[in-house]
């Protein structure tokens, strides 16, 4: 095995560690206060996250590329891949961290808007990372994939843990999906997009106090485009690395 792929290979080992491990005290801290805070926001926001993940789910089992001007690698060594994954990365980042604290400068209003915004940020750049590592988007199996990512970065641990298994054993899983229109009418929205409500309202409620809100906006979608793309390169290199073993 190559040293890029030895050294990927003991990040995902890591990164399997960390992404099962029980959460700390602190967490469950913060999930308490978290509740406490989802109580004093209007139901109108409430509605409009669950409103725009069901819509980005949908987008993104029906598009073929999201909007995507990445070029598709069909070529190229892991190295050479994760090269051109960290710039698009970098521009991802940049661009959510802008958005994040134009939108958090505005309070409720602005701060609603933001939802959507970043929802299609990150679905654009996962889109993006399906094409970098050489799989074909327009394959529904492949889009299902990323929203399995997706639910893994952004859900409660029941949840990931379930997502994990999913997405370890995805060659073996994607031959018993059932097709594009039969699976589209078996998701349950609800739960989907409660998981991820769930998952970043702490942060992203404190976006929608005015002027301190411009700064929680920044940082904190600079860190969730950070964390979701470290969750889609080990996917990735899950699927890949499998495929060099075996």
């Amino acid at each position: 095995m190559p040293a890029y792929s030895e050294k990927a290979f003991s990040e995902l080992e890591r990164w399997e560690r960390k992404t099962l491990r029980s959460p700390s005290a602190a967490s469950k801290i913060a999930k308490n206060w978290q509740r406490k805070i989802n109580e004093k926001i209007p139901e109108r926001i409430h509605r409009t996250v669950s409103e725009s993940v069901k819509q980005m789910v949908r987008a993104a089992l029906a598009g073929s590329d999201y909007l995507s001007d990445q070029k598709r690698l069909e070529e190229g060594s892991l190295e050479e891949r994760e090269k051109v994954l960290a710039d698009r990365i970098a521009m991802y980042k940049r661009t959510a961290a802008v958005e994040g604290a134009g939108t958090g400068a505005g309070g409720l209003v602005l701060g609603a808007v933001d939802f959507p915004l970043l929802l299609t940020i990150k679905m654009k750049f996962l889109f993006d990372a399906c094409k970098i590592y050489g799989f074909d988007p327009a394959d529904y199996r492949e889009r299902l994939f990323l929203l399995n990512v997706f639910q893994l970065c952004f859900s409660k641990e029941e949840k990931k843990r379930e997502a994990f298994l999913k997405i370890t054993n995805w060659e073996e899983k994607k031959e018993d999906l059932p097709d594009e229109a039969e699976f589209l009418n078996s998701v349950d929205w609800k739960t989907f997009q409660l998981e991820y409500r769930d998952f970043i309202d702490l942060p992203k409620t404190l976006q929608l106090i005015p002027g301190f809100g411009a700064i929680v906006g920044a940082a904190a979608n600079y860190h969730y485009l950070d964390v979701l793309a470290e969750y889609a390169k080990n996917s990735y290199r899950h699927r890949l690395l499998k495929q060099l073993n075996e």
